[in-house]
């Protein structure tokens, strides 16, 4: 049995979550806190399985909590998966998806409780530390290392390794050595947080790192092929084609 606890201070919030904790096969609620103190008190005294917890509540916000978990010893117990519940910030929302940290956005939906429930029991678990790292770190701090999942387990992937990133409207597809993961967030995202001097957007959707590109070569169009060390082969858009024959020695 996978004990729950939830610190929430809105009480509609609440009320929807314990429902749903009590009518998940497998989960059971030890607590429902409505402040950050009593949270952390009650998260240190029951050591909860799997935490629920807003970001912004009196006393501590849910980030404070999640600081003062780190160094907390478990016993022989493991540390709490934390899943945050948060009104929207795109830059919250983003260091979650950057770093592999459940989150349900309100107002949130039982299907996207459930999702994020499976993927916190599931997959390991970022540490507090990691967790508070980033959702303190500068909204505009270029990205050293991210998070990403794949088949139940979460790995730490050095951006200086990611070879290229490609993109719909929703997801992105990011390649390092030879391993591609999908990530929850538009590309637009990933540009502001990446090094400008080492990623280059060369269309809308697709970011490639200028530390594989082998060669570019015109193609009949006057449009650059880039070609990665692995054979991967993109066209340049115009501009940005342009830009870089401009650059050039």
């Amino acid at each position: 049995m996978t004990t729950v606890l939830i610190a929430e201070d809105e009480h509609l919030a609440a009320e929807a979550l314990a429902d749903w904790v009590k009518a998940t096969p497998g989960l059971q609620l030890v607590a429902v806190c409505e402040d950050g103190e009593d949270a952390l008190a009650q998260i240190r005294a029951l050591k909860p399985a799997l935490v629920l917890t807003d970001i912004q509540m009196p006393g501590l916000t849910g980030l404070q909590v999640v600081q003062a978990l780190q160094g907390h010893d478990w016993g022989s117990g493991h540390q709490p998966r934390i899943i945050f519940t948060t009104a929207y910030d795109q830059h919250a929302l983003t260091a979650f998806e950057l770093h592999a940290v459940d989150y349900l956005l309100k107002p949130f939906s039982r299907e996207r409780f459930d999702e994020a429930v499976r993927h916190a029991l599931r997959d390991a678990a970022p540490s507090p530390a990691e967790v508070a790292q980033a959702l303190g770190a500068p909204a505009d701090a270029p990205l050293t290392r991210l998070l990403v999942r794949d088949q139940g387990k979460i790995f730490p992937l050095q951006v200086a390794d990611i070879e290229c990133l490609r993109s719909d409207n929703k997801y992105t597809a990011i390649t390092s050595k030879g391993r591609s993961f999908l990530v929850r967030l538009p590309i637009a995202d990933f540009e502001a947080r990446l090094d400008a001097s080492r990623f280059l957007r060369v269309q809308r959707g697709c970011i490639v790192n200028l530390d594989f590109v082998d060669s570019m070569t015109p193609d009949e169009n006057s449009q650059l092929v880039v070609q990665l060390r692995d054979g991967t082969r993109i066209t340049a858009n115009r501009e940005v084609s342009k830009m870089l024959r401009e650059q050039s020695l």
